[in-house]
């Protein structure tokens, strides 16, 4: 009787350990906490703002920090902490959609381009084009076609940002539709379409969940830069950005106006970063422990 091969320290490791490693990474942990914190003021934003941020309180512009408004209030008499909460609802909403179209249209493009060699040429050709322009000034021409809008800030950011999700999935398709698997499942008869999704697409999870987070928080970014910029969402509805950009005028008289909006941003964009260099510690083999 042939005596059983022991599990060796080179075997792949199972679920169970890259879980482990996930919980236990600090970047995951802090990330994580950060943002489910910001996430659930955002949700709770109608429970938690004392006033109403669309409602103009004159007589009470630029007041600083107080028991009355913890956070101030802006050049209209609007309190800085609503509008903090609510504005969090929508650059979330924005960042969180722009993630899952440029996920989906990515997954689609990038396995269509890399199982099909005929479409390979074409598709990223397009892609490289796009890619060309600098992410923001392609965002500004674009908001500059459609207008104003929440969904329009959404539409033009997941075409900016589709690109890079599309060559990642591509590049992990090349290096795996050479696999023995794959092309046992080839041989074997088995359509295109039916490899791409069965044997291909879990390939690519682990690198498109990482990219995932990255793309929310250029997302979330991107949307503080248009509102800024004043071609982003609308000036009456309460973002970061347009938070910020109302600050401006007043900086020098009235910093919290600019400062709070900031620190809220500021904080989503690290959250999702280190959340993103967890995952991608986690779960990119070439960093296990063997």
């Amino acid at each position: 009787m042939p005596e059983s091969t022991p599990r060796t320290s080179g075997d792949t490791p199972s679920r169970s350990h890259w879980a482990r490693r996930l919980l236990r990474n600090p970047n995951v942990a802090i990330g994580a906490s950060v943002f489910l914190v910001l996430l659930t003021l955002a949700v709770l934003a109608g429970v938690l703002s004392p006033y109403d941020p669309k409602r103009l309180y004159p007589a009470q512009r630029l007041k600083p920090p107080s028991t009355q408004n913890i956070l101030g209030t802006d050049e209209f008499g609007r309190d800085i902490a609503s509008l903090v909460l609510h504005g969090g609802r929508v650059s979330l909403l924005v960042g969180s959609v722009t993630m899952v179209l440029t996920s989906v249209g990515g997954v689609v493009i990038g396995l269509l381009a890399g199982y099909n060699r005929r479409l390979d040429l074409v598709v990223m050709r397009v892609m490289d084009g796009l890619m060309a322009f600098p992410a923001i000034l392609l965002a500004i021409a674009l908001m500059a076609v459609r207008g104003p809008g929440v969904w329009n800030v959404i539409i033009s950011l997941s075409v900016v940002y589709l690109p890079r999700t599309a060559m990642l999935i591509r590049s992990t398709v090349l290096s795996v539709r050479e696999l023995d698997y794959v092309l046992a499942a080839q041989a074997l008869g088995r359509g295109g379409f039916g490899i791409s999704f069965r044997h291909i697409l879990p390939n690519c999870m682990a690198p498109l969940l990482v990219q995932g987070t990255f793309i929310f928080a250029y997302a979330v970014l991107a949307e503080a830069i248009l509102g800024f910029l004043g071609v982003g969402v609308p000036p009456y509805v309460a973002s970061w950005g347009n938070v910020i950009a109302s600050g401006k005028n007043v900086i020098r008289e009235a910093l919290w106006v600019s400062l709070f909006p900031g620190i809220a941003l500021t904080l989503a964009g690290l959250s999702l970063n280190l959340l993103g260099d967890g995952l991608r510690d986690a779960l990119d083999p070439r960093l296990r422990v063997q």
